[in-house]
C-alpha cells in the first residue's frame, strides 16, 4: 500500500497519525498473519521519513519501500537506525554500479530493480547475484504488461534470492484494461495461495494477442504524472 500523499520536508505529526491509523484498520481486520508493505514512494524526505519508520516498527511490516528517493539513499543510513522493518529500495536505479554503492552501503534489506527500466533479464540477473553475496533479498519492480512481468517470472525462477514478485493485475490503475487482455493464455497468470507455476511455453512463456494490441493502440496515449504541492504552494514528489 502506499504510505501517504505529499509531505513537507517537515511536516504536520497528523499526517504521520494518518498513515499510521491506516494500516493499524489493516492489522485489526486481518491481524499478523497478512502481510503488509508500506510504499512511500520517494515522497517522503529524510526528517519525516525518520518519523514514519519508526511509528510504523509497531505494526511488523513487511518492509517498507523508497523511505527516501534514490538521489537520498545517503540517507538510508540514518533511516536505518529508527527501525527494525526491512528497508527495500531500486526501483528507479538503472545499473549494476548504481546498486554497488547501495549494496556496500549495508542499509538495504531488499533491492527493487525493473527489468523493464533496468538493463533487462541480463543485467538485473547480474544486480540480482550482486546482492546475493550481500545477503540482500530482491523483489523485482513490475507495475507493467504481460511480456515484462513474464520477464520477471523467468528471472525470479532462476534467483534463490528472490522472495516475492511485484505485479498489477486487478490494480486499481488499469482503468479500461488489464493484462489479461493483451495474452491468448490467461491460465499462465492464475496464482493459487500466492504462488504461481513455473513458465513452461518456449521463449519468456508469454503468447501475445496482437489483434487486442492493435485494437488497444487506437486510443492515443494520455498518461501524465500527477503535479502535487505542498500547502505552502511548492511542487510535492508524486
Amino acid at each position: 500500500m502506499n504510505a501517504t500523499e505529499e509531505l513537507h520536508y517537515i511536516d504536520s505529526f497528523t499526517k504521520i497519525q494518518a498513515v499510521s491509523d491506516r494500516v493499524a484498520a489493516i492489522r485489526d481486520a486481518l491481524g499478523f498473519d497478512f502481510d503488509v508493505a508500506v510504499d512511500f514512494h520517494g515522497r517522503v524526505h529524510k526528517p519525516m521519513a525518520k518519523v514514519l519508520a519508526k511509528e510504523l516498527d509497531q505494526y511488523r511490516l513487511m518492509f517498507i519501500e523508497e523511505p527516501v528517493l534514490p538521489l537520498n539513499n545517503e540517507a538510508l543510513r540514518e533511516i536505518a537506525l529508527h527501525t527494525s522493518t526491512p528497508i527495500a529500495t531500486g526501483e528507479r536505479m538503472f545499473s549494476r554500479w548504481e546498486f554497488k554503492t547501495l549494496l556496500q552501503d549495508g542499509y538495504v534489506d531488499i533491492i527493487q530493480p525493473d527489468l523493464s527500466h533496468a538493463g533487462g533479464i541480463s543485467e538485473c540477473k547480474k544486480i540480482a547475484s550482486m546482492a546475493e553475496a550481500y545477503d540482500v533479498a530482491v523483489a523485482p519492480h513490475c507495475p507493467l504488461g504481460p511480456i515484462a512481468l513474464g520477464a520477471c517470472i523467468q528471472l525470479d525462477t532462476c534467483t534463490p534470492n528472490v522472495f516475492i514478485q511485484e505485479q498489477s493485475l486487478g490494480i486499481h490503475y488499469n482503468k479500461g484494461g488489464d493484462l489479461l487482455d493483451y495474452i491468448k493464455d490467461a491460465s499462465i497468470y492464475k496464482y493459487v495461495d500466492g504462488f504461481w507455476d513455473i513458465m513452461t511455453a518456449p521463449g519468456l512463456g508469454v503468447e501475445i494477442n496482437e489483434e487486442a494490441v492493435a485494437e488497444a493502440a487506437k486510443v492515443p496515449h494520455n498518461w501524465k504524472n500527477p503535479v502535487w504541492r505542498n500547502y505552502d504552494g511548492t511542487i510535492a514528489e508524486w
